[in-house]
């Protein structure tokens, strides 16, 4: 489980910064800005991945603890 949640985790964090380096370079890629129905949310939408992403490494970290 907590290999599950890493992987999780860091796969968001990766989409959440390709989304901000999309947006603010335009570099082509990432998952986010390839969406049509978050057409004019994509930085709203990689902030929520990294915020994801911290949370879920997060919990993957407590995980361990344990």
């Amino acid at each position: 489980m907590k290999q599950l949640l890493e992987i999780l985790g860091f796969i968001a964090l990766v989409q959440g910064v390709a989304g901000l380096v999309h947006e603010f370079t335009d570099w082509d890629w990432g998952f986010v800005q390839r969406l049509d129905v978050l057409d004019g949310y994509e930085v709203y939408a990689s902030v929520a991945l990294l915020v994801l992403g911290c949370a879920l490494l997060a919990a993957a970290e407590s995980r361990a603890s344990r």
